[in-house]
């Protein structure tokens, strides 16, 4: 696949996934085939100047957002920059650095657990994946209690019961990464 190719196919699946459209309803919206479309998105077919006209017409997008290469951004953030959110009376702290996004379909956190504190979590969609930045802690899923130290990682479905505990007298702090898979 040559760049202009990758480009356009980049720019068409992120212009479909913001408006949330199947390649059936783009297809629809701009009589472009289904098959057409989904040979362009995975880079196997270079559409002609006319086909593209079709495709920006029928999505109401500019011709050149399909040839205009996608900057990647760069986001940095500062702990201090962001406004915690806390439960069990200021104990359990989450600082949430990278919210969900659709597209992403991931949330990324960093949590701390004050000494002696217990966190009983509700079950939820998704995936939890966690890594003990510092301290000591103790998760228990399903009625298993997993030991976690620093440099420790653990991954579980939310929907599992579980529970975050600090049995220390130190605090501690694990990224809490949340994935939230296709539904099936």
């Amino acid at each position: 696949m040559d760049h202009i190719q990758q480009t356009i196919a980049a720019n068409l699946i992120s212009i479909r996934k913001k408006r949330n459209l199947s390649l059936t309803q783009v297809s629809e919206l701009t009589g472009v085939s289904k098959a057409m479309l989904a040979q362009i998105e995975n880079g196997k077919s270079s559409p002609t100047v006319t086909t593209l006209w079709k495709i920006a017409n029928g999505l109401q997008v500019s011709f050149s957002s399909f040839i205009q290469e996608q900057k990647a951004q760069v986001k940095k953030i500062q702990l201090n920059d962001l406004k915690p959110i806390t439960d069990n009376e200021g104990s359990y702290v989450v600082f949430p650095f990278f919210p969900y996004h659709p597209e992403k379909k991931f949330e990324v956190y960093i949590v701390t657990l004050a000494p002696g504190c217990t966190h009983g979590a509700k079950s939820h969609l998704g995936e939890e994946y966690l890594l003990v930045k510092d301290g000591d802690l103790s998760v228990i899923v399903d009625g298993e209690e997993h030991e976690l130290t620093s440099g420790d990682a653990l991954q579980f479905p939310g929907s599992s019961p579980h529970s975050y505990i600090n049995r220390t007298e130190k605090e501690a702090s694990f990224f809490l990464l949340m994935y939230y898979p296709e539904p099936q």
